[in-house]
């Protein structure tokens, strides 16, 4: 029903050979590699970097192998809707969360998801808003989750709200600042700041800080890491600041070891959507998901 072709590039790409992939497939190596260069050829660009050390896949192949495996598993679930008793939910549902610090947000829709319909499968993609955009526009990913402020450019986007996150900043127990009741920006801006790789919608405020404290190559001074453990280990060992939610802020664990920035949040609450694209129809696991999310998504509205 597909190019078979397609079966050949993500066996590459998944196993980091040809040789591997083509005991995969089932054919010989070198019927293998003819047929990925055959499609090279026919796209025009190389999908793979050839090495002593096997396949290693160029930025196009990625795009390319991404959309081959959701074109694959789509084909997959449409043959075998049949014999699954045409349970609509029994398929993958990819999702996109960026940052990935935010993918905690999670844990209560997918549950009460999974409780309801036990067939359902859950593939979750952590990435910055520049990557979660591109699987959202080729199909690799079905429905991305983040910031509103970050999808509203883009008008092939259809969002849905989920509620708004509260963000404060926090710094190490020990921290200097914390000796100053109210710090100012100027006291903000002796220190560098840890905030996801989007820049959006908290970019903006923290260079802010800088330029109005004088301070104008910002970037010099932030950190962009979106993993929040690897932003909890920085902030408990240096002088960084860090951004973290207002629910977070209140629990012990965090307590233990940090405490939050005194005085007024620099913040303000963040809308949150669940984007999809507008030209296709979300299937009922999609939508199922949207409902989920903004049943228990515990954010301020």
């Amino acid at each position: 029903m597909l190019d078979r072709r397609l079966n050949h590039v993500v066996a590459v790409a998944h196993s980091g050979s040809f040789t591997k992939a083509a005991e995969k497939a089932g054919i010989t190596q070198s019927g293998i590699t003819k047929s990925i260069a055959d499609l090279e050829r026919e796209l025009g660009y190389p999908l793979f970097y050839r090495t002593a050390r096997g396949a290693m896949q160029t930025e196009a192949g990625r795009e390319f192998v991404d959309r081959a495996v959701r074109l694959l598993e789509d084909a997959r679930t449409l043959l075998t809707g049949d014999r699954e008793g045409n349970d609509p939910y029994a398929q993958a549902l990819r999702i996109g969360v960026c940052p990935a610090s935010l993918e905690w947000l999670l844990a209560a829709p997918l549950a009460t998801l999974l409780a309801r319909h036990p067939a359902i499968r859950f593939e979750i993609v952590g990435s910055s808003f520049e990557r979660a955009i591109q699987l959202l526009r080729t199909g690799t990913v079905d429905v991305a989750v983040g910031f509103d402020d970050a999808f509203s450019e883009w008008s092939e986007l259809k969002r849905s709200p989920v509620g708004a996150l509260r963000a404060v900043p926090f710094v190490r127990k020990d921290h200097p600042i914390l000796a100053i009741a109210e710090p100012g920006q100027a006291d903000l801006a002796l220190y560098d700041f840890v905030v996801p790789s989007d820049s959006r919608p908290y970019g903006g405020v923290v260079r802010a800080v800088y330029e109005n404290a004088g301070v104008f190559h910002w970037q010099r001074h932030v950190h962009m890491i979106d993993s929040f453990p690897i932003v909890k280990r920085v902030v408990a060992t240096s002088d960084a600041i860090g951004v973290t939610t207002v629910e977070y802020s209140g629990t012990e664990s965090f307590s233990a070891f940090y405490s939050r920035v005194p005085g007024e949040s620099l913040f303000a609450p963040a809308p949150m959507c669940c984007a999809v694209r507008s030209r296709w129809e979300p299937s009922r696991a999609v939508k199922a998901f949207l409902r989920a999310m903004r049943d228990k998504v515990p954010l301020e509205a």
